[in-house]
């Protein structure tokens, strides 16, 4: 398949099944300069679909660091009004939203820590009903990602530039399923594929999960009555079905917010807000972090921690088999759409609605009393590997294997 047709199948598939764009609906794109020409022709695939409009935010990671480089901190602990306004309105509007990721892994290298932490507190205060909106399944969204020439290098560094671009294509061209006949026919069989296992995972109502391999994780995570599996893709309130990540390989929950103990150590390197952090372990206490280690980043991860209260406690555990499309691929993608997909992984932050029995008909104050967690950040991090065992610990105490050597069990 000729490369600008796997560029019009990949556009195609992000509006038609990512966002899943509606006739009369806006679309909002946030992107990189660099990446242009996709998004492009994402918009003319949005108009043709039937979109009113299509809203495009730049940003620039050259223009970023000089920012972060030169600014007072005091810059990053607000947020100008029309971005928030921006962003409110056009939540309130129930437009659709695309992000592309695809900065380079060490474009903030260097950079004070405390900068990047302070301005994703204050963008999540300044836009609180825009993330709302999209935590409460108000608002369709997708990631997607696109190759730049600074993340394509940090991925393949021992190729000329434009040769490691072109590598990076072809492999997220096979993750998302754009070199299919039909890509958007193909996600729908994706989709039908995590079925069996959430309904045996969701049917069981497991009391909690340990997990154990020979980097020295040994973390027991406790779940919440009434939790719920998913995976593949999510509902909107008013029924529409989107897929918020491209690609998408894991089947996630939420667990209790005070109910994990023990350690857990990384898999793979961490790319936080342009800063790589890697060989980590966090420690945890009843559901606390209480002490953390790293090789590379250490600072950084010290403050993703101290965000806020909730960035002390995990929101997300995922499953995702070793023997897996991307994991299969071999590489360290330094992106975390990515390499999330590659392992089994938990977030630090925020949990989400959906993973709790009509969890989006809620209010936050009924969600943290089940056990959710909430904070301004949402960050997976990577620990699945090729010994990984997953226990499930049943509500009568008997044991059931979910993960043996890194894969299912069942």
């Amino acid at each position: 398949m000729e490369f600008q047709q796997l560029l019009k199948n990949y556009a195609k598939l992000v509006v038609k099944a990512g966002v899943n764009l509606q006739k009369g609906q806006e679309l909002v794109i946030s992107s990189p300069v660099e990446c242009a020409p996709f998004v492009h022709l994402v918009a003319e695939q949005a108009y043709l679909a039937g979109a009113e409009e299509v809203i495009v935010q730049w940003n620039d990671e050259k223009l970023a660091r000089l920012k972060y480089d030169h600014c007072p901190i005091e810059k990053f602990q607000q947020v100008p009004t029309w971005m928030s306004e921006f962003q409110n309105g056009y939540s309130r509007k129930h437009a659709a939203h695309l992000s592309i990721s695809a900065s380079s892994p060490d474009a903030l290298a260097g950079v004070d820590p405390k900068k990047p932490a302070a301005w994703v507190k204050a963008m999540h205060q300044a836009c609180k009903e825009f993330y709302d909106n999209l935590d409460m399944g108000i608002n369709r969204w997708c990631i997607v990602s696109v190759p730049t020439a600074g993340w394509a290098v940090k991925v393949f560094p021992d190729i000329p530039e434009e040769q490691a671009i072109q590598k990076l294509w072809d492999a997220i061209f096979t993750a998302v399923r754009a070199n299919t006949p039909d890509p958007v026919a193909s996600w729908q069989t994706h989709k039908e594929s995590f079925e069996q296992k959430i309904a045996f995972l969701n049917q069981k109502q497991f009391k909690a999960l340990h997990y154990s391999n020979s980097l020295g994780t040994d973390i027991t995570i406790g779940l919440p009555d009434n939790h719920v599996w998913a995976g593949g893709g999510d509902k909107t309130q008013d029924g529409i079905y989107f897929f918020p990540n491209m690609p998408t390989e894991e089947i996630f929950c939420t667990p209790h917010k005070d109910q994990v103990d023990g350690i857990v150590y990384s898999s793979m390197p961490l790319n936080y807000q342009g800063t790589v952090i890697n060989n980590f372990s966090i420690q945890f206490e009843q559901g606390r972090i209480t002490n953390v280690t790293a090789e590379e980043g250490l600072e950084s991860l010290q403050e993703l921690i101290a965000i806020d209260e909730g960035s002390h406690h995990l929101g997300e555990v995922a499953l995702v088999p070793y023997n897996s499309p991307i994991s299969n691929m071999g590489l360290i993608f330094y992106n975390t759409l990515y390499d999330e997909n590659a392992a089994c992984h938990f977030a630090i932050g925020k949990g989400f609605p959906e993973c709790f029995q009509d969890g989006l008909s809620k209010t936050m104050e009924e969600l943290k009393q089940q056990g959710m967690n909430d904070s301004a950040t949402h960050v997976d991090f990577m620990l699945g590997t090729k010994d990984l065992d997953i226990t499930g610990i049943c509500q009568d105490g008997s044991e059931i294997l979910i993960f043996k050597d890194g894969n299912w069990a069942f």
